[in-house]
C-alpha cells in the first residue's frame, strides 16, 4: 500500500525505513499536510501525518478526491483532524494511543531541576567566564509539595521520579490511582486546593474541553508567592496572557513549557531569520525565569521507536483490508 508521509523530519526518516520491513511503500514529504499540499498525495491509498498538518474538511474533501482511504496520525492527540468529516467521507483514522511516558515524565523533570539549579543562567556566565555564583541559588527538591495535575501513565512516571527526589504530591485527576497512594503517599485533592498548597505545579492532563484553560487568572492568584509551574501537556490548559501577568507581578517564580497555546505554525520549524509576529510569545521569551522548550518532550529514541512502530501497525492492518488497532472516530 502506497503511503504519503507528510511533514516527516530528519530524525523520524531512520525508525520509518528501518521498521518497514514487509514492503510498505512509503513516500516522504516535508511538507505539511493542507489543502495547497494535499495533491501530493496523489496516488497513494494513505497519508501519514504529524501534530503540525491541519486536516479540516476542506483537506479530507481533497483527500477523498484523490482516492485516500485512510490516515495514520504519529501523534496521540487527534485534535487536528476533523474525525466526525472523515467518518462521513469513509476515510478510516488511527493514532498512536501511547509511547514511552518516560519520555514526557523525564523532559518534566529535566525542566524543573533546569530552572531551579538556574542551570541556562550558569552555562552562559560559564561561557563569560563569570564564576560568580549570585544569582544561582536554588532550592532543595526533598520535602517540597508537587501538585500534579493529571496522574496517567506520564504522570505516574513522573510522581515515581519525584517521590525519589522525597516530595509530597498531590495530584487532580478524575480518576484514583490507588497505586499511587500506596506506593507513593499521593494524596487526591481538589483543584483550588492544589493550587493553593504546591511548591511545583505539573501538568500532564489531556486537552478537553474541561481542561481549555484550567490555570488562569483566578488559579494563579491562589497559587504560593514563587511557584513553579510546568505544562509538558496541552498549551491551551494555560492561559498564557494570565501566566504572563503571574510571571510579572512574580506570583510565579519560574516556568517551564514544551507546549504553547499558540503553538501551530510556529514550532516545528525555523523562524530565525523571521520577524516574531506572536507578541505572546516575544513577552514570554523575555522573562530570564522562562524555559521554553519547542515541542521536543516526546523526542527519546525509544518513544520514536514505539510511535514510528505503531504507526507502520496501523498501516500494515489496513494494507490487509482489516480493521487496524488505533482506529478513532
Amino acid at each position: 500500500m502506497k503511503t504519503t508521509i507528510f511533514s516527516i523530519a530528519t530524525y523520524e526518516k531512520p525508525f520509518l525505513e528501518q521498521g518497514n520491513q514487509d514492503g510498505l511503500e512509503l513516500i516522504f514529504e516535508k511538507e505539511k499536510l493542507h489543502a495547497d499540499t494535499a495533491g501530493l498525495a496523489k496516488g497513494s491509498e494513505a497519508v501519514s501525518i504529524f501534530a503540525s498538518d491541519e486536516v479540516p474538511a476542506p483537506v479530507l474533501e481533497k483527500l477523498k478526491e484523490i482516492g485516500v482511504k485512510y490516515i495514520a496520525t504519529r501523534t496521540t492527540g487527534i485534535d487536528h483532524i476533523d474525525t466526525d468529516k472523515a467518518k462521513e467521507l469513509d476515510i478510516k483514522v488511527a493514532h498512536v494511543p501511547s509511547y514511552s511516558p518516560h519520555s514526557v515524565a523525564e523532559h518534566s523533570i529535566a525542566l524543573m531541576l533546569a530552572l531551579n539549579r538556574n542551570l541556562i543562567t550558569a552555562h552562559s556566565k560559564a561561557k563569560d567566564y563569570n564564576f560568580l555564583l549570585d544569582g544561582l541559588v536554588g532550592f532543595d527538591m526533598n520535602n517540597k509539595t508537587v501538585g500534579m495535575i493529571g496522574a496517567g501513565e506520564i504522570g505516574s512516571v513522573s510522581a515515581k521520579i519525584l517521590n525519589g527526589f522525597g516530595c509530597k504530591l498531590l495530584i487532580f485527576d478524575i480518576d484514583v490511582n490507588e497505586d499511587l497512594v500506596g506506593k507513593y503517599g499521593a494524596e487526591y485533592v481538589d483543584i483550588d486546593e492544589l493550587c493553593r498548597k504546591s511548591d511545583i505545579i505539573t501538568i500532564h492532563a489531556p486537552y478537553t474541553e474541561d481542561t481549555e484553560y484550567l490555570i488562569n487568572k483566578e488559579k494563579v492568584d491562589m497559587m504560593k508567592d514563587g511557584v513553579m509551574i510546568i505544562n509538558t501537556a496541552r498549551g491551551a490548559i494555560c492561559k498564557t496572557e494570565d501566566l504572563i501577568e503571574g510571571l510579572k507581578n512574580e506570583k510565579i517564580g519560574s516556568l517551564g513549557i514544551d507546549v504553547y497555546e499558540y503553538e501551530k505554525g510556529l514550532f516545528f520549524e525555523d523562524h530565525s531569520c523571521e520577524i516574531m509576529k506572536d507578541d505572546l510569545f516575544v513577552r514570554l521569551m523575555g522573562f530570564k525565569n522562562v524555559l521554553v522548550t519547542a515541542h521536543q518532550a516526546f523526542l527519546t529514541r525509544e518513544a520514536l521507536k514505539e510511535n514510528i512502530d505503531t504507526t507502520l501497525a496501523n498501516l500494515r492492518k489496513w494494507a490487509k483490508g482489516e480493521n487496524a488497532d488505533y482506529e478513532v472516530g
